[in-house]
């Protein structure tokens, strides 16, 4: 049985359907209101947070995948990631459960962002940052000291078809497809990751099967252009067949927005990331499993015609 804690968001799906359909494996989908990706998938209605519930949803696992996001809330990261860590870390101990932690970058130092690597400086300036430390040193020293084996899989932002909370999706696909202007953060002008949610659907469930894989950070897989905000707004105005409509909310706007505007006082703590180069190396797990990111300009079409115009 491999358990996916918090499924029906941008990885729980595909990677679902991954560990079902290429690796044959039984899922069990953990949530507040699981549904099923596979025909087969075991429900498991349980709360995160509730440590009882969470001992009794990886009952029986080889595997356990954390994917769980929560509210986009600097305070309830603070209070809730901790708990939820424990109570999973805690759970894998006692079953004898390998546990796949799905991360980002928040706790890499500004300074490692135009080259981030599994090898980057670790140095977190956000609230957000800070807490993401927190449960990953949890975790590796869980780790270290011998208690579980577990992996850390990391993204740089996401993008992918049928996702919500994209930034790259809400900002500037959505907008255009609206005849709206898209909408950057910061500084168009630099470049920026994305990961494809199928690619990281894809790897997590390969390094999940793979003894070889556990007890270290891998990057998922993350195609290597150099793209702008600008670029990324002009080849999905192509897809669209739309102008390529512009406009950067610099991080002043941002932050009079954040005086009145909780959500944007939460996107303008890490807009740091949208001031300088940001470029996520995936080179390790292209190396080490062969596996390769979705061509952008594919990535790009496959997301435009997931939904009706």
């Amino acid at each position: 049985m491999h358990t996916i804690l918090g499924a029906g968001g941008a990885i729980g799906t595909p990677l679902a359907k991954n560990l079902k359909e290429i690796h044959g494996k039984r899922v069990r989908i953990v949530g507040r209101k699981p549904e099923k990706v596979n025909p087969d998938d075991e429900l498991f209605v349980a709360d995160l947070l509730d440590a009882d519930a969470v001992h009794r949803a990886v009952a029986g696992s080889a595997v356990a995948y954390l994917c769980v996001g929560l509210p986009y809330k600097a305070k309830l990261w603070a209070r809730e990631w901790p708990r939820l860590m424990q109570h999973v870390l805690d759970a894998c101990k006692a079953h004898g459960t390998k546990l796949v932690f799905v991360d980002n970058v928040y706790m890499y130092a500004p300074e490692a962002l135009p080259h981030m690597t599994e090898r980057s400086v670790i140095k977190p300036t956000s609230k957000k940052g800070r807490v993401r430390k927190q449960v990953v040193d949890m975790l590796l020293g869980a780790v270290n000291r011998g208690e579980l084996q577990a992996l850390i899989a990391r993204s740089a932002d996401f993008y992918g078809p049928d996702i919500r909370n994209s930034i790259l999706l809400e900002l500037v696909y959505k907008n255009l497809k609206k005849g709206r202007q898209a909408l950057w953060l910061c500084d168009a002008t630099k470049t920026h990751s994305f990961t494809y949610t199928p690619d990281a659907g894809k790897a997590i469930a390969v390094l999940g099967n793979r003894d070889e894989a556990y007890n270290r950070v891998w990057h998922l897989p993350t195609a290597h252009d150099k793209l702008t905000g600008s670029d990324w707004v002009r080849l999905f105005a192509e897809k669209l067949q739309v102008k390529p409509k512009l406009f950067v909310l610099k991080r002043w706007l941002l932050k009079l927005a954040g005086l009145v505007v909780l959500f944007m006082r939460e996107v303008e703590e890490t807009s740091y990331q949208y001031q300088c180069d940001y470029f996520f190396d995936s080179s390790d797990i292209e190396q080490t499993f062969g596996l390769t990111a979705t061509p952008i300009t594919q990535a790009l079409s496959e997301i435009v015609t997931s939904e009706p115009r």
